[in-house]
């Protein structure tokens, strides 16, 4: 037998330690080199584990949900495959064979190229088949939306059966839990619920939010946007602009443009505190606030000032892909000097963002709606965006800050205002 470790990642120097989410191998099974063998949850990303070789996993060190650290051993693999592959085999053929009712719900699933979400895994398939469940009555949580054991558990306590309707997230995904409310032919005395530790992203965020709320001094200041001349623009130079650069232009470059003209002009605006001293960068890293099944992340647009709107554009596509596949790596997401966070994507009106420390101020960005306005003693309909600016107003004082926020309303209703940096 030739064993090969399989370790974590070197995390990094601010992240002590971190936590395995689910093995996609059994200690026994053949795995193939450079093959995904679990994932990593940090504080911050979600990290990828390969195969370091090929051969049979001969064992698993730490389990699903362990706490780990840099460089640990979690798993071994025979890289020979001999021992390994024919003891596990030899020994799961039993219990295989006994829990054969148990397995159907995931077979017959698979067999039928049902989709994976409608597989159970092996604990929880043995649960369902007890409670006469079937896996496609149960929203998975595990991945690829397979079933896990809590699934099972919480779907047996809460009485879940075909006709249960299910009361979404708010997130389109199944890598969040959901609950099952009561069919219509259920006692409506059942009230079920799920109690679902926090991943560590989303303690991180808490604590980062509560952090800012309990350090910075917030205030908000508002003003509204008539997005009219965005909107032409963009209407007008779409077709060439997606034809030249192979990406569509959105509103968000036109955001990140007016925000760097507007932190140029007010530079404390771009600055930090740290203890008792103002930083002030003399560069522009704007964190766009992107919306992922793991929770709310902040990838960085470095030196947004030298970036043209299709440099824009497309690592803002790259950073929405990425955070969909769970692969934004921390690197994506250190630092940043600004943030922009753009609720109207979900319909919000308006919002007081929390600044995201140790930046000092933040945009919120809304949803853009048809209202009437009065011009030059008219009633007019525009097209009108409520921008909100928080800020740490130890060091950014009102005026400050309201100009600031008046310089990006500026360069949007006159855009040709950040060719000629007016």
């Amino acid at each position: 037998m030739s064993i090969v470790e399989v370790k974590v990642p070197q995390l990094s120097e601010s992240v002590a330690e971190a936590t395995l989410l689910q093995w996609k191998k059994k200690a026994g099974e053949a795995v193939a080199q450079d093959e995904i063998l679990i994932e990593i949850e940090t504080d911050k990303v979600v990290l990828e584990v390969p195969a370091p070789s090929a051969g049979v996993l001969a064992e698993i060190v730490v389990a699903d949900g362990g706490t780990v650290t840099s460089d640990q051993v979690i798993a071994k693999i025979d890289s020979e495959g001999r021992v390994a592959a024919a003891a596990p085999a030899a020994a799961a053929a039993a219990p295989a064979a006994a829990s054969a009712p148990a397995a159907a719900p995931a077979a017959a699933a698979a067999s039928a190229g049902g989709s994976k979400g409608d597989v159970a895994m092996p604990a929880a398939a043995k649960i369902l088949a007890e409670k006469g469940l079937s896996a496609g009555d149960v929203p998975g949580t595990g991945k690829d939306g397979r079933v896990t054991k809590g699934d099972a558990l919480a779907a047996s306590a809460g009485g879940v059966k075909p006709t249960a309707a299910v009361i979404p997230t708010g997130v389109p995904t199944k890598a969040l839990p959901q609950v099952a409310a009561p069919g219509s032919t259920q006692d409506l005395g059942q009230r079920p619920e799920q109690r679902v530790p926090m991943s560590r992203l989303r303690a991180r965020i808490a604590e980062r939010l509560l952090q800012s709320q309990s350090t910075n001094a917030i205030l908000t200041t508002f003003n509204e946007v008539n997005m009219a001349p965005v909107m032409e623009l963009r209407k007008k130079f779409q077709d060439a602009f997606t034809k030249e650069h192979g990406v569509k232009l959105g509103f968000m470059s036109f955001f990140v443009k007016a925000a760097v003209h507007a932190l140029k002009k007010f530079p404390v605006i771009n600055a930090s505190v740290d203890g008792n001293d103002i930083v002030y960068h003399g560069y522009f890293d704007i964190g766009i606030a992107v919306g992922s099944p793991r929770g709310l992340v902040v990838p960085i647009l470095r030196n947004a000032d030298q970036m043209s709107f299709a440099d824009i554009e497309k690592k803002i596509a790259e950073f929405g892909k990425k955070a969909a596949e769970g692969k934004l790596g921390i690197e994506d997401m250190t630092g940043g000097t600004f943030s922009i966070s753009n609720g109207g994507t979900f319909g919000s009106m308006m919002s007081t963002p929390i600044i995201n420390p140790p930046q000092s101020a933040i945009l919120g960005v809304h949803a853009t709606k048809d209202r009437a306005m009065v011009e030059n003693g008219q009633v007019v309909v525009r097209p009108m965006n409520y921008l909100a600016m928080s800020y740490d107003h130890r060091i950014i004082d009102g005026r400050e800050a309201v100009l600031g926020l008046v310089a990006m309303k500026d360069a949007l209703e006159d855009p040709s205002r950040l060719l000629f940096d007016l």
